[in-house]
């Protein structure tokens, strides 16, 4: 067996956690998922999945014209009217089974 060297990295730990949960169920150690994220990269040459931005990205207040922006804002108030809102908890739940899956 080849020797081995330490590799660090900061990740978030919620992050973290969450590999951790799905590391488990598959029955791989973190440092070997690792290894194995790392033989992929040499493998490929470069990052063994696809990376893009989002079709459609969220808007930038900056970039927005005094129109643009009063229309987003109208927008928001009829969304806000017509009772098409939800809680940041809701929104938050979202987010974590999103992440999850």
């Amino acid at each position: 067996m080849a020797g081995t060297a330490n590799v660090f990295a900061r990740v978030e730990p919620e992050i973290k956690k969450q590999a951790e949960n799905v590391l488990d169920q598959l029955g791989i150690p973190m440092s070997n998922a690792v290894g194995m994220f790392l033989r992929q990269v040499v493998i490929q040459r470069g990052i063994p999945f696809e990376m893009k931005l989002p079709a459609k990205r969220p808007l930038a207040m900056g970039e927005l014209t005094k129109e643009q922006f009063d229309a987003e804002l109208l927008k928001g108030m009829n969304e806000i009217e017509n009772g098409q809102v939800f809680s940041a908890d809701d929104d938050e739940a979202e987010t974590f089974i999103a992440a999850v899956i």
